[in-house]
């Protein structure tokens, strides 16, 4: 009796584990979490900046008329040329600043001299930041639209210069422009924003 059972053992086939499935399932599992994985990317404001000056070199001078000076303090409070103002009227503000083309004499001379500075305090809430210098830059946006569906652009001597047609926003306008062309709007009407060192408060 032993010798049989002994008999039966040795015919009895091993368990094994199909190995060649589980690779196929981990490699699919690998697959599915690499698609559906959220991976966070910091993300910040594009802006070109200007090229460093050198230790002897001073910033060049600009005249208080071509300033527009634009503070926000801690608590989000938003100054206008030493004017309170809310994060809405920036804007126009600066729309009216840039394109003042002398007139008044309160602001810029011409677009090219108009410069845009913004001040926030080291505690100003960063979402205030972001609110003004978008409207900032709306404002230049909505110039460079203006510009690009009238197709008129300001002349050296005070009369006007056309563009090769008449667009409907500045994109399109943009999108068309060949790489050997000289973006005439925006030499015209550059965005000049400063952004100032924040003030400590000490």
């Amino acid at each position: 009796m032993p010798g049989l059972l002994d008999k039966r053992r040795e015919d009895r086939d091993e368990a094994s584990i199909p190995t060649a499935g589980m690779a196929d399932i981990a490699f699919l599992l690998l697959i599915f979490f690499l698609v559906t994985t959220t991976i966070n990317v910091d993300t910040g404001i594009g802006m070109t900046l200007p090229p460093k000056l050198k230790p002897d070199q001073k910033p060049p001078p600009v005249k208080e008329r071509n300033l527009m000076k634009v503070m926000v303090n801690a608590q989000g409070d938003v100054l206008v040329n030493e004017e309170r103002a809310s994060v809405a009227q920036i804007r126009d503000r600066a729309k009216k600043h840039v394109l003042n083309f002398g007139d008044d004499p309160s602001l810029s001379v011409s677009p090219d001299d108009a410069v845009i500075s913004i001040k926030t305090g080291a505690q100003t809430p960063y979402s205030t930041y972001i609110d003004v210098l978008d409207e900032v830059w709306m404002a230049y946006r909505e110039i460079w639209d203006q510009i690009a569906r009238r197709n008129r652009l300001p002349g050296p001597d005070g009369g006007t210069a056309g563009l090769d047609q008449t667009y409907s926003s500045y994109r399109e306008y943009y999108n068309q422009l060949g790489p050997e062309e000289d973006n005439k709007i925006r030499d015209v009407f550059g965005a000049q924003i400063s952004i100032a060192e924040p003030d400590t408060g000490e």
